[in-house]
């Protein structure tokens, strides 16, 4: 029975993995941009609504109000300078301005907080759970953010099937020049795309925040890393890939820690991996043939 509560426990963890991995699928997806910072902006996001906890006054619950807009209007501002003047210029050089981007914000953090570790404080909501079965017990928190990473793909998918703009996204993600000769500014798709992607960031960065200890280097140390592995695992720019890539991911890692505490990350490592070698278009991804 302790097994089936390890699987449970690694499912809900994967929920949050996909919250975190689904902005990283979706820009890659649409822009073929592979954001090294996206990791420390969640970091940064949850050190926002730190802030915002401390200035307005509201529960941390409550502080996605004010943060996922910001940056959204971020994403879309980011977009329209730094990385399309990156695109212009080649698929490395978007890399080194990510990079660059990570840097900067890994180091302005640790500027004005310090290294210590901070969190995102809601009461008895973090220990608070309930059991299913004699030993399975379920935390309140995690499967909040489990479903709330559900919901936010399932708006996702609906936002790009069915709304003008996300067809005009997946428009401009299958045929850039097509799509613009039909009258699509796709710098300016482009830019939607990627405050979605930001608003997603900062949803999960509070998520963390309020699941988790945070400090200003643990976005580029696990939060980008963890993020690649479920987006690889999934299938780049498959949102519902996302999200088996971040179960099976918070899977093994759980079912890594039941054996040994300290080969958590180790056996997600591996499992990463073996996906590679065994299926390098990830599980959803398309088989390439000769």
């Amino acid at each position: 029975m302790i097994w089936v509560s390890t699987v449970v426990q690694g499912i809900l963890l994967g929920g949050l993995y996909a919250l975190f991995a689904c902005g990283l699928s979706l820009m890659f997806g649409v822009m073929k941009v592979i954001n090294l910072a996206h990791g420390d902006l969640a970091v940064l996001a949850a050190y926002l609504a730190l802030g915002v906890v401390a200035v307005v006054s509201i529960p941390a619950l409550y502080s996605f109000v004010l943060v996922v807009p910001i940056f959204a209007v971020a994403g879309y501002f980011i977009q329209r300078t730094l990385i399309q003047a990156s695109l212009n210029r080649g698929a490395l050089t978007t890399l080194l301005v990510t990079f660059g981007l990570s840097v900067v914000i890994e180091n302005a953090l640790l500027q004005f907080f310090s290294a210590d570790s901070h969190s995102l404080s809601i009461g008895l909501l973090v220990t608070a759970s309930f059991n299913v079965g004699p030993q399975i017990q379920v935390a309140y928190l995690s499967l909040g953010i489990f479903v709330v990473a559900v919901f936010v793909l399932l708006g996702l998918q609906l936002f790009l099937s069915s709304s003008r703009h996300g067809r005009l996204i997946r428009a401009v993600a299958d045929d850039r020049e097509a799509a613009q000769l039909s009258g699509a500014d796709y710098r300016h798709i482009f830019g939607i795309a990627a405050a979605i992607a930001f608003a997603t960031v900062a949803l999960a960065g509070i998520a963390f925040g309020m699941y988790s200890q945070f400090d200003p280097s643990i976005g580029s140390d696990q939060l980008l890393l963890f993020a690649f592995e479920t987006v690889v695992i999934g299938g780049l720019g498959s949102l519902w890939g996302t999200l088996a890539g971040g179960i099976f991911l918070g899977v093994v890692q759980q079912i890594g820690a039941q054996i040994n505490p300290e080969n958590q990350i180790l056996f997600g490592q591996l499992a990463f991996l073996v996906v590679l070698v065994l299926l390098p278009q990830g599980f959803t991804g398309e088989r390439r043939t000769a």
